[in-house]
């Protein structure tokens, strides 16, 4: 197995909605995210199923000298090797692969968030880097772009969020803000025990207006010239978009269920955003 065909098996095998953004992508772009993608999920499994905290750490550092050796031109594994190529072709900085791996680690470090300013910090660390290296992959030419690409990483973090509130609970973590929590009245214990109730659909709401303004913010930042270029981005965020509305038509029921929406779905979604040239999703999200 090549390293490329290691990757796409990794990005196949995921189910992620941004697969599919990849499909459309010409063959090189399409090779480049899907290494990046690849490395995303090895280092997010880390902490997903490695149970025993120090050996996670060890594993994390582990990663760290493969970023290393990746830019000392010495890449060992499958996805390093398969993201050789494009380090100079798209100018990935080394700093916001590193990035990607600290947020990986305030994972084992952190699971309670005080505020939504350290939940945006970690999100950015979880989410926005990668859409500044996804961004420089599709072809940004504007500067611009990058408050784009990291208000759209945002969005789709906190989307995930709340998708994810029942399971993060039963693994013992709660990304929601404690003072948002505070503010709609509803207790951690309540959110562990999968207590849902009219405080914890209000304190959703005004999660998912958050999420919502996010997507407005990123529409309105991503230039005109950049559009087309940044058609997978929109792809993704048409998606996500779309599963924010479902979680929110279903009145946040994410205590019990992870709601998702069909491969089918995300597919005419992807399709219809990229004939579009997603000139009518941001007009949409960007009102």
């Amino acid at each position: 197995m090549s390293p490329d065909e290691y990757c796409q098996n990794k990005a196949a095998q995921s189910g992620s909605s941004f697969y599919y953004a990849f499909l459309f992508l010409p063959p090189e772009r399409r090779r480049a995210i899907t290494a990046l993608y690849a490395f995303c999920r090895e280092v997010d499994d880390v902490v997903d199923e490695v149970h025993e905290e120090s050996v996670a750490r060890m594993k994390l550092v582990w990663w760290r000298t493969q970023v290393a050796d990746l830019y000392e031109g010495r890449a060992h594994h499958p996805v390093m090797q398969a993201l050789a190529p494009h380090i100079e072709a798209f100018g990935l900085p080394q700093d916001e692969l590193l990035a990607v791996i600290d947020g990986m680690e305030m994972d084992l470090d952190q699971m309670r968030y005080p505020s939504w300013s350290e939940l945006e910090r970690y999100c950015w660390h979880a989410a926005s880097v990668v859409g500044l290296l996804s961004a420089r992959i599709f072809g940004q030419t504007q500067e611009q772009t990058s408050d784009y690409a990291q208000k759209l990483g945002l969005a789709f973090q906190l989307t995930n969020i709340i998708r994810d509130v029942g399971d993060d609970a039963r693994r013992g973590r709660i990304y929601l803000p404690q003072e948002d929590l505070d503010k709609f009245g509803v207790s951690p214990h309540e959110i562990l025990d999968q207590q849902h109730s009219e405080r914890f659909e209000a304190l959703m709401a005004f999660q998912t207006e958050r999420a919502q303004d996010l997507y407005r913010q990123a529409m309105r930042a991503l230039p005109a010239v950049d559009r087309r270029a940044q058609r997978p981005g929109l792809l993704m965020a048409a998606i996500y978009h779309a599963l924010l509305v479902e979680i929110a038509n279903d009145r946040w029921h994410v205590l019990e269920q992870r709601i998702s929406l069909t491969p089918i779905r995300k597919f005419w979604l992807a399709w219809k955003t990229w004939v579009s040239g997603g000139r009518s999703l941001q007009r949409k999200l960007g009102r």
